[in-house]
């Protein structure tokens, strides 16, 4: 619960936190395993939501699969670590938060996504997001990286390497993802206030 205090400050003052190791090993190996598994269901992702949503390539380059708790059962283990993510937050932070969404994101070689916030005119109801990293072995050089738009004026990279987790104040926090080199993964999400969804988000 320590660990967990200090990555709310430092969220609070920062508008994002880093956690190195936020999963262990035989969960990143589940998740990996399951996103190798549905690669096949992923699709090309685009940008807006519902009736705006368009793929533009010149935008956006990633693969995504949506998640849904009562289908991808094998991820039990993230879906409780979720719930206990959520608890923590509404009780330490007082957010309010109700429910999330997530997908598993793919960057094929030249993927990359444009400057942007987690959030539309529209739809307002994320609040923290979330991105946990499966690149095993990654290496300076295999790009992928986030880069992060700091309320100071600076920016910062993020190396996604294994196991790392980035949450940040989806509405806040302008970020880009750099040019891959190889295939990076992720798991992405967003934990939210009500309401908890206005039609799946697609963007």
């Amino acid at each position: 619960m320590e660990d967990w205090l200090s990555w709310m400050d430092e969220l609070s003052c920062n508008d994002f936190v880093i956690v190195d190791d936020f999963l262990d090993a035989p969960l990143i190996s589940t998740i990996r395993q399951f996103f190798l598994s549905h690669l096949d269901s992923f699709s090309k992702a685009g940008v807006g939501a519902l009736d705006n949503h368009v793929i533009r390539s010149d935008i956006r380059g990633d693969l995504t699969y949506w998640l849904d708790r009562k289908r991808d059962s094998d991820l039990d283990v993230f879906w409780l670590l979720l719930d206990e993510t959520i608890h923590i937050y509404n009780r330490y932070c007082f957010l309010g938060l109700s429910g999330y969404e997530f997908h598993l994101a793919c960057y094929p070689k030249g993927g990359h996504y444009e400057k942007h916030v987690d959030q539309f005119n529209k739809r307002n109801n994320r609040t923290i997001s979330m991105v946990i990293y499966l690149n095993k072995d990654w290496k300076k050089g295999d790009g992928g990286e986030l880069e992060l738009y700091l309320k100071d004026g600076n920016t910062m990279l993020v190396e996604p390497l294994e196991a790392r987790c980035v949450m940040f104040k989806s509405a806040d926090l302008p970020h880009r993802v750099l040019t891959s080199n190889i295939a990076r993964y992720s798991l992405t999400g967003w934990l939210l206030q009500q309401p908890a969804a206005l039609g799946q988000f697609l963007g």
